[in-house]
């Protein structure tokens, strides 16, 4: 990632930036009884269920080092909380896509001053693991032809020659394959559907999006219905945060001419290697993903979650709060915190110079 948005000028802002954002982060890792905080108030975020782990560690963390602050998360899902960003009955929204262009020009951010900008900040990297439960088999590996097949529903038994030809040590039952989806509008089905048009498209006809295209399969509302109806039940096959993954079979997936498996660091190496979204305003990182990518090592079913807030807010409130919380979040302490809590990648030094860049811009 590099910092051309920013200039020269802003790239010196950043240098202060970051040494007064770890001088707060590790203010904010302290415990009450050492902590100097003034700060007070509430804020209320919603949305990716994805998230919701490391929210919980942040805001534990947070609230700790400043006993007078009250942080709420709902983890209602990306689209809900997008929604009730936009409708202003949240200060800040998580989502596993940024706003697209034309939501952005839509405007009506109730939260934000008129006319300014939003703030997406990809703050929580993470793989989607694909899950899967038949019995005696723990991993698979699976090509992206294969992965789509199954999810759109022309490869629908276990033993299928496209399965067992990549597995031949697998015992696979000739059972029937019932893939489970969201059910919800949701930031992980968008990546997970856009790694299948971007890897698949003979297979996969579907346009990249947050609401399954199909009618097949059974559907589950958020990270923990998916994981919930994969576990219980029988030939199943699904996607989720690869946090959630527990006990689960999980595949593999073919980049290039080797089948990797998920981990952290194979997720985190994607989105360095990967652009920021062109015509955005500085404080906009939305990052454009590869999921094509055939670079050795690295998994391409990935997650980008952001925390998204206002440029400028309307009211002052809960600025310097806001501004706070997320830059303890994009702290080394604060992703060390998700890393522990979620297993997701920490972000980079680079990628984290253009996050503290874009908080200090917060008004």
């Amino acid at each position: 990632m590099n910092l051309k948005r920013f200039g020269v000028p802003a790239v010196i802002a950043v240098t202060a930036a970051i040494a007064l954002s770890s001088c707060a982060s590790n203010e904010g890792a302290a415990a009450p009884s050492e902590s100097a905080s003034s700060l007070s108030g509430n804020l209320v975020g919603a949305g990716a269920s994805s998230q919701d782990a490391a929210q919980q560690a942040w805001i534990a963390a947070f609230q700790t080092a400043n006993p007078d602050v009250t942080i709420d998360y709902d983890p209602s899902g990306s689209g809900a909380g997008r929604e009730t960003f936009l409708e202003g009955a949240s200060d800040f929204a998580g989502s596993d896509r940024a706003f697209n262009d034309e939501e952005i020009g839509a405007g009506g951010f109730a939260k934000c001053a008129p006319d300014t900008d939003i703030v997406e900040l990809p703050v929580y990297i993470s793989p989607i693991a694909v899950i899967f439960n038949v019995e005696g088999v723990d991993t698979l590996d699976l090509d992206a032809a294969t992965v789509a097949g199954i999810f759109a529903g022309t490869i629908t038994q276990w033993n299928d020659p496209a399965i067992a030809d990549q597995n031949p040590d697998a015992t696979l039952p000739d059972q029937a394959i019932t893939p489970v989806h969201r059910s919800d509008d949701s930031g992980t089905t968008e990546n997970f559907t856009d790694y299948l048009s971007a890897t698949a498209p003979d297979v996969w006809t579907f346009e990249p999006d947050g609401v399954w295209p199909l009618e097949s399969g059974e559907g589950a509302q958020g990270t923990s219905g998916v994981v919930d109806a994969v576990t219980n039940g029988t030939g199943t096959i699904g996607y989720a945060d690869a946090s959630r993954a527990g006990d689960l079979g999980t595949v593999s997936i073919k980049v290039g001419d080797e089948y990797v498996a998920y981990s952290p660091e194979a997720a985190a190496a994607v989105v360095d290697a990967s652009p920021l979204a062109e015509g955005r305003s500085e404080g906009d990182l939305a990052i454009e993903v590869d999921h094509a990518t055939e670079e050795a090592g690295v998994y391409p079913i990935i997650l980008v979650s952001y925390l998204i807030g206002c440029q400028e807010y309307a009211e002052s409130e809960n600025v310097e709060l806001v501004k706070s919380y997320f830059s303890y979040v994009a702290s080394p302490e604060g992703q060390d915190d998700a890393a522990e809590a979620a297993g997701s990648a920490p972000i980079s030094d680079s990628l984290r110079e253009q996050i503290v860049a874009a908080i200090d811009s917060i008004q």
